[in-house]
């Protein structure tokens, strides 16, 4: 049987990728990463401006905010309502599209809302918000620093402070990124199974973290990793079965005037991701000359780490990123909580990132980094 490339080892053994970078990729990255933040600024204060616009037009033409909508179908399922009929109900009442069936959720979440509440639902993510960052402090052991591993669990807190809100469980996306994050975090490859587990709730959640399990099943196949491989391609499978038979029942409640959706091809651009990112995390809260400046600075510190675990999440990041950029409305900004917690964490990972583009700008072609600045004990 042939074997994908294993890009992980390939990505491992380059220690710290970026100062593996030739002088004219390193300026080039340095300075695609100055332009960012200084485009930044200025886009998010008018792609704001806009977002702001376009939500008070729909709000008035009858629309009502997503918490609204789902905590109102919540109740009616609550009550022993059908929570297809509740659900496509509540949405043509709210101007929502019921077309194509992607547009009405999963009934994962209202349905652990019957079971625990929106009270223990704000529980169960705050534990999954320690656990992320607890997580990728221990995992980072031996390839960081420890004031960055410090650095990696305050900034995964901070960041991705959003779970401590109080109505999270209204969220299918700050619910499903919560498992996501805390399924990256706490991926051991001796121990893989618990990783998958909490993956697999977040997908439960929201279809959108398929684009995860695709990631997960390239590497494992390229790793010959067959019994995580299978693991990972059954997940997949029993999610489309599941999208199957979401899809028939809401076929089945859907109505001939019911509103279609304007489809996902809007190609809003980097506005868009940058806009979510500040806006769905505890960068909002900053003055936007700061907040959006650090927008993509995480990424950066996930591509510059090395190993497994900074290629799974650089890529994933980054290919969501691009993703929303492409696909998304300016709406669908919240989008990009699937991301967080474990998004943040790569800003503290972001000065040696930086540093080590500094060090090959300066660098001669070729010339390997010394064990004494490598900044990981033996690796």
């Amino acid at each position: 049987m042939s074997r994908l490339p294993d890009i992980v080892a390939w990505w491992d053994a380059l220690g710290r990728p970026l100062r593996r970078l030739p002088r004219w990729a390193a300026a080039v990255l340095l300075g695609l990463t100055v332009v960012a933040g200084v485009w930044s600024v200025s886009t998010e204060e008018s792609y704001g401006r806009k977002a702001q616009v376009e939500n008070k037009r729909k709000l008035a033409h009858g629309s009502r905010r997503d918490f609204d909508l789902y905590l109102a179908i919540d109740r009616r399922v609550s009550a022993g309502e059908n929570y297809y009929a509740a659900a496509l109900d509540e949405q043509r009442h709210s101007k929502f599209p019921t077309k194509p069936f992607v547009t009405v959720r999963p009934p994962t979440l209202a349905m652990s809302s019957i079971v625990l509440g929106l009270e223990g639902l704000r529980v169960l993510s705050v534990l999954l918000w320690a656990i992320t960052a607890i997580g990728f402090y221990f995992g980072l052991r031996g390839r960081v620093m420890f004031a960055e591993r410090i650095g990696a669990l305050l900034a995964a807190l901070a960041l991705g402070a959003v779970a401590l809100i109080s109505k999270v469980g209204l969220s299918q996306e700050i619910m499903a990124g919560l498992f996501v994050s805390a399924a990256l975090a706490t991926y051991r490859p001796e121990r893989w199974w618990p990783s998958l587990l909490l993956a697999c709730c977040g997908l439960a959640i929201r279809e959108l973290a398929l684009p995860y399990f695709l990631l997960w099943a390239v590497l494992a196949a390229g790793q010959a990793r067959w019994r995580e491989f299978q693991a990972v391609v059954v997940a997949i499978t029993l999610f489309l079965v599941g999208m199957y038979f979401h899809a028939q029942a809401v076929i089945a409640h859907q109505l001939p005037g019911d509103i279609v959706s304007s489809g996902w091809t809007a190609h809003q651009g980097l506005e868009l991701p940058l806009h979510g990112l500040v806006l769905v995390s505890l960068l909002n809260a900053l003055p936007t000359w700061l907040g959006a400046p650090l927008a993509f600075l995480p990424l950066l510190g996930w591509a510059g780490l090395g190993g497994r675990i900074g290629l799974f999440a650089s890529t994933w990041f980054l290919g969501f990123i691009v993703m929303v950029a492409l696909f998304a409305r300016i709406e669908n900004f919240y989008w990009l909580a699937l991301l967080f917690p474990a998004y943040g964490a790569g800003l503290a990972l972001a000065p040696r990132a930086l540093a080590d583009l500094v060090a090959a700008l300066r660098s001669s072609r070729g010339r390997q980094p010394d064990a004494a600045t490598s900044g990981s004990p033996g690796r």
